[in-house]
C-alpha cells in the first residue's frame, strides 16, 4: 500500500473577498493558510465549490474516482497560519459525496487513505453511510448510499473549521452564521455558515474545539 497521505492544498473558485468578508485572513495572492492547509482562492473562472485539492505524496494522477487532485511531493508546512477573525485554527473535515461509497472508498485507499471508522445514520433522512479517513490533521468524509445509487463521480461537498471559541466567532459574524448547535460529535458544538451572503459558494461549519 502507498505511504499514508496528507491534505496539503485546497483549490476553491470563489473570489478572496468572499471570504475575507467572512472573517477569513487572505493574503493579496489570494491564499490563505488554516492550519497545515493552504486553501488557493481563485475567483469564479474556475466555476464553483472547492475544485480540487492537493495531497502530499508523489504524483499518482490527477484524478481519485472524479476528485481532481494534485501531489505536492512535500508535506504540508506546520504551524497555525494566520489569526483569522472569525477564530478559526484549523480545518476539522473535508467532505467528500459519493453514490457509490465502496467505490469511492476503494480509490481512496488505494492512494493510501486509510479508513478510520464507518458511521451508519439516518438522522437527516435516509439512510447512507459515513466513512471518515485521516489525511493528516484533516478528517477525510465520505457521504454516500449503503448501496450503488448511479455511476456518477464523487464530489467535493464542503468543509468544517475548528474555531478557538465558537461564542465568539457567532458575535463576530452576527446573522452570518445559524444557531450554534450540538454537534454528532460529543463535547462539540457546531453552526452552519450562511456562506451565499457572503458570496462563498462552499458550504461551511464551525466547530467549537475537541473536549481535553
Amino acid at each position: 500500500m502507498p505511504p499514508s497521505v496528507e491534505l496539503a492544498e485546497i483549490t476553491v473558485a470563489d473570489p478572496p473577498e468572499a471570504w475575507a468578508a467572512a472573517g477569513f485572513a487572505v493574503e493579496a495572492d489570494g491564499t490563505t493558510k488554516v492550519g497545515s492547509v493552504r486553501l488557493h482562492l481563485v475567483g469564479r473562472d474556475r466555476g464553483k465549490r472547492i475544485v480540487s485539492w492537493g495531497l502530499s505524496g508523489d504524483a499518482r494522477g490527477d484524478d481519485i474516482d472524479g476528485l481532481a487532485t494534485t501531489w505536492t511531493g512535500a508535506r504540508p508546512s506546520p504551524g497555525a497560519g494566520p489569526s483569522h477573525a472569525n477564530g478559526v485554527t484549523a480545518i476539522d473535515h473535508i467532505v467528500l459525496v459519493t453514490p457509490d461509497t465502496a467505490r469511492t472508498t476503494a480509490a481512496l485507499e488505494a492512494v493510501g487513505l486509510e479508513v478510520r471508522r464507518v458511521r451508519h445514520t439516518d438522522q437527516y433522512g435516509p439512510p447512507f453511510l459515513q466513512t471518515f479517513f485521516r489525511a493528516g490533521e484533516v478528517i477525510v468524509e465520505l457521504i454516500g448510499p449503503e448501496e450503488p445509487s448511479g455511476d456518477g463521480p464523487a464530489a467535493f461537498f464542503g468543509l468544517a473549521f475548528t474555531v478557538a471559541d465558537l461564542d465568539a466567532t457567532a458575535a463576530a459574524l452576527g446573522d452570518g452564521l445559524g444557531a450554534v448547535k450540538d454537534a454528532v460529535q460529543p463535547g462539540r458544538r457546531i453552526a452552519t455558515l450562511r456562506h451565499k451572503e457572503f458570496g462563498m459558494s462552499v458550504a461551511t461549519a464551525f466547530m467549537s474545539p475537541e473536549p481535553k
